[in-house]
């Protein structure tokens, strides 16, 4: 599959960058292009990223789902009904987290539904953006919280929390660190 940006079969993204210029039936010219080193209009972009955010999401959802099935499940057996008091807490925060992260996950679909058609995409996809983040943010914490509740389960002793917190480090450096010090390295100045 090509990450070139252009729609799926849409008719969205034409004169993308790498057409040699075209700009189709628009007949924009060079000056109706976007200073964004790509060659492109301010709506072929929001295309493109909108197109990038979707594939971005599918994957958060996917996993944030799969969790929040599990998650609900847990309540319905013997074992959960034996739990200490603390445990069955951390149960209902992390099920509270992955039921907003779930929520903040699909809202993009709900937003693009509701403006589709309006011509305000490059708004779309800012909010989108912004939900999808929240969604990350509330992925991060409601994984943190269950691995808590399964790690002081399963090993009922003071090495549960390090465990965890060794891991919310982890998670920090993969999804924030490493790519907020990959721009500050290599994006481009002025």
């Amino acid at each position: 599959m090509r990450d070139d940006g252009k729609g799926e079969g849409k008719g969205e993204g034409k004169g993308e960058a790498g057409d040699g210029g075209r700009d189709g039936a628009r007949g924009e010219g060079k000056a109706g292009r976007a200073g964004n080193g790509r060659n492109e209009t301010p709506e072929q972009r929001a295309d493109r990223q909108w197109q990038e955010l979707v594939q971005e999401i599918r994957v958060a959802q996917t996993g944030v789902q799969i969790l929040f099935g599990f998650l609900l499940t847990v309540v319905f057996t013997p074992q959960f009904h034996r739990l200490p008091q603390t445990d069955k807490t951390i149960y209902v925060a992390t099920v509270v987290l992955a039921s907003m992260a779930t929520g903040a996950l699909i809202g993009p679909v709900a937003f693009h539904r509701i403006v589709k058609g309006r011509r305000i995409k490059p708004q779309a996809v800012v909010w989108a953006s912004r939900l999808t983040f929240a969604g990350i943010v509330l992925l991060l914490a409601t994984l943190t919280a269950a691995l808590l509740l399964v790690l002081r389960v399963a090993t009922r002793n003071a090495v549960a929390p390090w465990l965890v917190t060794g891991v919310l480090v982890w998670y920090v450096l993969c999804w924030f660190a490493l790519p907020l010090w990959a721009r500050a390295r290599y994006t481009r100045k002025g």
